[in-house]
């Protein structure tokens, strides 16, 4: 195979069209120089230069020869330059996968953002997976970060990952209902309503989480009605429907007809984990997980 080195120092000769001057250029002896250019020569079995006591000058093949140097010593170092710029994380690709809620409460946006401001050339893919399927494509090297909202175990041979978001819920009423305007809502005021549950993908988790809350809280919601997402549920909220539990996210998308109000003493929360392979994070990974999981300055 061609020796990458003779091609430069072939590509100065012919270009000063003298060997001592272009040893001076590639700061090396004249003798080292004009055994790289012959030895080449001998690899290729052509003549690139003709030569006489006081120049050397390409010959016709040497000529063509030249021509496709500079553009595969052109391409060399463009890929040079792409290797560094992939070793320091500047440009690559990202494979996200994402549950709703991290669009929703504005993780995921914010830290894209973040990342395009100082990264404007990686392209991103985005996987919108229940939890158990991230994970795995996770562990397939499939995808590079997941944002679910069930974690791997602490113990978990191969996966990390870290807490990024625990939202708080609001119950969400139509505008007209008794309860909208009442000062202080209490477990007793909604025992009797109509709730609108979501439905939880396969993998998603736990599909008791809400109904435990209000248990603990000292009431059981009646759940004839499931949406398939929140923005569906609060739909059915607006059109009187019933009433339901919503991400704070979701409080600035909330629909004309809809109140939204704290309930203090109902410990739900929607968490939102960060994870990550332990093994070989890629700097563009590294640089994304830690915009994920670090306060930015």
């Amino acid at each position: 195979m061609i020796n990458l080195r003779q091609l430069r120092y072939f590509e100065v000769v012919a270009e000063e069209e003298h060997v001592g001057r272009a040893a001076e250029r590639l700061h090396i002896s004249q003798s080292p120089l004009s055994r790289q250019i012959a030895q080449l020569e001998e690899r290729l079995g052509l003549t690139l230069f003709e030569r006489s006591q006081q120049r050397i000058r390409l010959t016709r093949d040497g000529q063509t020869f030249l021509a496709e140097t500079k553009a595969f010593l052109t391409h060399a170092n463009r890929l040079e330059s792409l290797g560094k710029r992939l070793g320091r994380g500047e440009e690559g690709g990202l494979c996200i996968g994402y549950i709703e809620n991290a669009m929703h409460a504005g993780v995921l946006p914010n830290a894209l953002r973040v990342l395009r401001d100082d990264r404007p050339s990686v392209h991103i893919k985005l996987y919108n997976l229940p939890s158990i399927e991230q994970l795995e494509g996770l562990r397939q090297r499939s995808l590079d970060i997941a944002l679910v909202g069930d974690p791997p175990a602490t113990d978990d041979p191969d996966l990390i990952a870290l807490q990024v978001l625990d939202e708080p819920m609001l119950l969400a009423l139509p505008e007209d209902h008794p309860l909208a305007q009442q000062t202080a809502l209490l477990p007793e005021h909604l025992a009797d309503q109509q709730w609108i549950g979501m439905q939880r993908k396969t993998g998603a988790g736990p599909a008791d989480d809400f109904v435990a809350a209000c248990i603990r809280a000292g009431f059981n919601p009646r759940i004839p009605m499931e949406a398939s997402e929140p923005f569906t549920a609060l739909g059915l909220v607006a059109s009187g429907l019933g009433v339901a539990m919503v991400q704070k996210g979701l409080s600035r998308n909330a629909p004309p007809g809809v109140v939204l109000r704290e309930l203090p003493w109902l410990t739900y929360t929607t968490p939102l984990w960060a994870a990550w392979h332990r093994i070989n994070l890629r700097p563009l990974v590294e640089t994304f997980r830690k915009v994920l999981t670090e306060p930015q300055g």
